[in-house]
């Protein structure tokens, strides 16, 4: 059986980097978290291994994270998207980029604030170029379950790409950690996936639950 691709998990150690990183570690995969302090990135994959069992999560500073791995993601907060992509751009080419940036405005959180240009992923594609495979993903899922292997994630991912074959990619990746990957199309469709979280936020808000997620229904179980 073929080596499980390394990846890299820029921004981390916050809540949706370091949940990601707990599943991926569990599924078998070296998880690099990249941070802006390297020491920080090792005391919280040591944290990490803890919950995952192993030792499979290692930290590091970003540019040296992205570096490193062969499939990167991007958790950090809209505000520091753009930066942080060109800080690690120089790592990224000929590599999938998995970007969850979703375009939160504080205070207004739980209104749409999408930007002008439609997509904040879109947006990233735009901004590295053909040489860099950008797939959307993981916008809609609650991040403090992540971190629980014995939770059941009750939340479908919506999956965006102009490259078919990343969408394929990171669809069998997200299979791996135990939920399920939509094909949602093209890399614009990541519009309808970022809004969404803000749809969320005020669920979660109004009705007073932790974890409020989307379901695709009438698909089978296999449907990709």
């Amino acid at each position: 059986m073929s080596e499980l691709p390394t990846i890299a998990i820029i921004g981390g150690t916050g809540a949706e980097g370091s949940g990601l990183a707990v599943r991926l570690a569990h599924a078998g995969h070296t998880v690099i978290l990249g941070s802006r302090s390297a020491e920080k990135a090792a005391t919280v994959a040591a944290e990490l291994n803890q919950i995952a069992g192993g030792e499979r999560i290692r930290g590091s500073a970003n540019v040296a994270a992205a570096a490193t791995a062969s499939i990167v993601l991007l958790t950090v907060p809209f505000a520091g998207q753009m930066q942080t992509l060109r800080e690690i751009a120089p790592q990224l080419a000929g590599k999938i980029l998995v970007d969850v940036t979703v375009p939160l405005v504080p205070p207004k959180v739980n209104r749409v604030q999408l930007p002008a240009e439609g997509s904040c992923v879109a947006i990233a594609q735009r901004e590295l170029g053909e040489s860099v495979r950008v797939v959307s993903a993981f916008q809609n899922v609650s991040a403090h379950k992540l971190r629980k292997l014995d939770a059941k994630v009750e939340c479908d991912v919506l999956v965006c790409a102009d490259d078919p074959e990343a969408r394929r990619t990171v669809m069998a990746l997200i299979e791996a950690i135990g939920l399920r990957g939509i094909n949602a199309g093209p890399l614009a469709n990541s519009a309808a996936a970022e809004a969404l979280t803000s749809v969320l936020i005020w669920i979660n808000r109004t009705y007073k639950v932790p974890d409020a997620g989307i379901a695709i229904t009438g698909l089978p179980r296999s449907e990709g």
